[in-house]
This record gives structure tokens, C-alpha cells and sequence, in this order.
């Protein structure tokens, strides 16, 4: 978008979800100047909102991520450093290709620019950084953040330095490095790329970081406002999703709590499932014993390497997030996962990296205890395309396994 007009942006200001301390929002923020917490973005939805304008402007725009600019942060169409990202589409599983007696639908996210759901967050969250004058700006990453991340500061024009775990697949450090990013390989998980790259990235450099900054979850916030829209007949009882970070599940609910404000939720608030790698689940292992906080994870390990995240930030905002849902959390092996990815492809054609497979492969688990009821409606979030990873090469990976592997719910 070359025009220089408002947005119409509602943003207020920022408010941190540990401490509640109101923190301007026309400023260049990471988290929170007082106790260090994530900053959450606030908008103002009160009387002054014509909400019928609200959403008949929505329904003349192209359905995209930049559809939803009122409830964005972005202030001058000038700003916005857009790929095309959003719209992906929301596809029905073949019923008699299931065997749970589940209504199954997938929001593919893995069609978006730079293959994944990264693009809506790191889309929104640069063009904000941009227009507060950043000038270069650094995130750890498993691999699609960064991807992501080298495309969009491309295209701003921004400087951009990622920190990548030395196990990160080899087509997504060329791919970043395409994008003209800096890449530095760190050994060790992504906390140990996020030690390495908060010590000593470059000077005057601006971390976007999951949760390290307020407005990547504003673009992730752009899949539960497009669900709404794309499901208003078909809305969702439960949405089961792929949880590292746990960006996506913040950003679903409030953009569910933000439309019920504005009297334009489809149906009840949809029950939010999180689902991690057994190797790598310190969100699920929080929810099942009823903490609190997340703990870090000892020892992760893990075939999905954007479910490898033993200790994210801001995890009682996760945690948050699925119990004002109703919603639970699930575990699943490798070997489902990887099992998940060879049955959505072959029986489904959908391409699914081992992170977006992993919802698939927990819909057993949710059937089998009840979590998911007959005849309810479930979409799954594929958050990832799977053509960076080599299927033979994944299943080598888990042939020493000692839990067998289930195809998802496929016969």
C-alpha cells in the first residue's frame, strides 16, 4: 500500500498482562518498563464505534490480514509492509476418509508468503517498527519466524539479523539468508538463540521476539478474526493448535474477546485446545497439573522444531488464554506427528509441516477421553507448510521410538 491515509486504527495504548501498568503505545516498546511482562494492545470498541460502518467496511475489503486495520496498531496505510499475507483458506477433511465422529476443518495457514502463520505476525509487527522509526531488527527463531521476518524487513527496507539453532532445517537458513537477513547459528534450543541474540545483537537493534514486543500477536489476532468470518455458518465448537511460543493462541482469544465486545462473534467462544510434542510440552505439563506458570522444560527434544520452545514467555498469558476458553492441553508423539504428516498429504493432499500435523495427530487423544464430543465441529490450525522437511528423513528420525505412531484419525 503506497497511499498515505489513516487506518482508522483504534489502538488506545499498551497494558501489561503481569503488572497492569498503561504504557503509551506511539512509542517504540518490548515489554513492559516496569516489571518486564508482555504488553498486551488495547483499542477502543466503546460507544463511539459505529460497529455497523465497522463491519461493512470489513466486507468490502479482500479478506487479508490488512482487512482488519481498525483493530490493528498500524496508524498510515503508508506504514503497512504487506506480502499478500492472510485469506488461507478453510477446507473440510472427507468424512468418510475419518474415523472419529468429529466434523473436522483445517485453516491452512501453510499457503501464506513465507509458508507459515509467521507472515500475519511478523507482517504487523514490522510494519509497526517501521513506522516508530526502527531501522534494524533481530528475533531468535526455530526457522519460520525468521523466514518471515528476512522477507518482511526486505521489503521495509530494515536491516534484519536472526539467530538460528544450529539444528534448524537447512532450507530455512537459505531461505532467510535470500532474503538478505544476517544469520548466526546458535547450538542449543531457540532459549539458547534467545540468550545469545539479546547479548549481542547489533546496536540500535529491535527485538521482535515472541511476546518480547506487543504487535506480533495483533497479526496472529488476524486468523481468529478471519475464522469468524469464514465460519459464520459453520462456526467451530473447539480449535486444536500447534502451541511453541503460544503467540497463536493469545492472539485467537483475543481476537474472539475483542468481536464478542463488538457484538459480531458468530457463536459461543470456541474451546481452545494446545497441543505439544510429549519431548516438549511444558504448557500442556502446566494446564494437566494445574500450575500457575509454565516451568521450563528440561532436556526438550523433538522432531517439530517450532513446538521446541521449553521455556516461553509470557506463559501465564497462554495459560490464560485456554482456561477462560474451557479448553485443555494435549501431548502427542513424535511418531503421531510425523504419521499425522504422511496421512494429511496422502489421504487429505495437504502439506503439513511436523508443528501444523500436530493438531491432526492429537484428535485421537481429545476423542478417546471425551474432550472432543460426537458430532462437534473442530478445525484444526495447520500452521506450517511441510516442504522444508523431507518425509523419509522425518520417519528415520523416529524409527527408534519406543511409542507407535498413530495416522491421526485417518483409516
Amino acid at each position: 500500500m503506497i497511499d498515505d491515509e489513516p487506518t482508522g486504527s483504534r489502538l488506545v495504548d499498551l497494558v501489561c498482562v503481569g503488572c497492569g501498568r498503561t504504557t503509551a503505545a506511539d512509542e517504540l516498546r518490548g515489554t513492559c518498563p516496569t516489571c518486564g511482562g508482555a504488553l498486551s494492545a488495547r483499542y477502543d470498541l466503546g460507544p463511539s464505534l459505529d460497529r455497523d460502518a465497522l463491519r461493512a467496511a470489513w466486507d468490502r475489503r479482500p479478506l487479508n490480514v490488512w482487512r482488519y486495520r481498525e483493530l490493528l496498531p498500524v496508524r498510515s496505510t503508508r506504514s503497512i509492509t504487506t506480502l499478500g499475507e492472510g485469506g488461507s483458506p478453510v477446507l473440510r477433511l472427507s468424512p468418510e476418509r475419518l474415523d472419529a465422529p468429529v466434523e473436522l476443518w483445517v485453516k491452512d495457514d501453510g499457503l501464506l508468503p513465507t509458508g507459515s502463520f509467521k507472515a500475519r505476525g511478523m507482517a504487523v509487527a514490522v510494519s509497526r517498527a517501521r513506522e516508530l522509526g526502527a531501522r534494524r531488527l533481530f528475533v531468535p527463531s526455530a526457522g519460520n519466524a525468521g523466514v518471515a521476518l528476512a522477507a518482511y524487513g526486505a521489503r521495509a527496507g530494515l536491516g534484519v539479523t536472526i539467530y538460528l539453532p544450529e539444528r534448524t532445517p537447512e532450507a530455512m537458513v537459505r531461505s532467510c539468508r535470500q532474503y538478505g537477513a544476517e544469520v548466526i547459528k546458535v547450538p542449543g534450543t531457540i532459549a539458547d538463540a534467545g540468550r545469545t541474540a539479546r547479548a549481542e545483537a547489533p546496536p540500535g537493534s529491535f527485538d521482535v521476539s515472541t511476546l518480547r514486543e506487543p504487535y506480533r500477536v495483533e497479526g496472529k489476532k488476524t486468523m481468529g478474526l478471519e475464522i469468524a468470518d469464514q465460519t459464520r455458518t459453520a462456526w467451530p465448537d473447539a480449535i486444536v493448535y500447534p502451541t511453541g511460543g503460544g503467540t497463536g493462541l493469545i492472539g485467537l482469544w483475543k481476537a474472539f474477546r475483542e468481536l464478542e465486545e463488538l457484538g459480531a462473534l458468530p457463536g459461543p467462544k470456541p474451546r481452545l485446545y494446545a497441543v505439544q510434542p510429549e519431548g516438549c510440552a511444558p504448557v500442556v505439563r502446566a494446564l494437566e497439573e494445574r500450575r500457575s506458570r509454565v516451568d521450563p522444560w528440561e532436556s526438550p527434544s523433538t522432531v517439530a522444531p517450532g513446538l521446541l520452545v521449553p521455556s516461553p514467555f509470557a506463559g501465564e498469558w497462554i495459560l490464560r488464554a485456554v482456561r477462560e476458553s474451557h479448553g485443555e492441553g494435549v501431548r502427542v508423539t513424535d511418531r503421531e506427528i510425523v504419521a499425522a504428516v504422511r496421512t494429511l498429504a496422502g489421504r487429505h493432499g495437504l502439506s503439513a509441516s511436523p508443528e501444523a500435523a500436530a493438531p491432526f495427530a492429537a484428535i485421537p487423544h481429545l476423542v478417546e477421553r471425551g474432550a472432543i464430543r460426537p458430532r462437534e465441529r473442530v478445525l484444526l490450525y495447520q500452521t506450517g507448510t511441510g516442504l522444508p522437511f523431507a518425509l523419509d528423513e522425518l520417519e528415520r528420525a523416529v524409527s527408534g521410538s519406543a511409542h507407535p505412531g498413530r495416522a491421526g484419525v485417518a483409516r
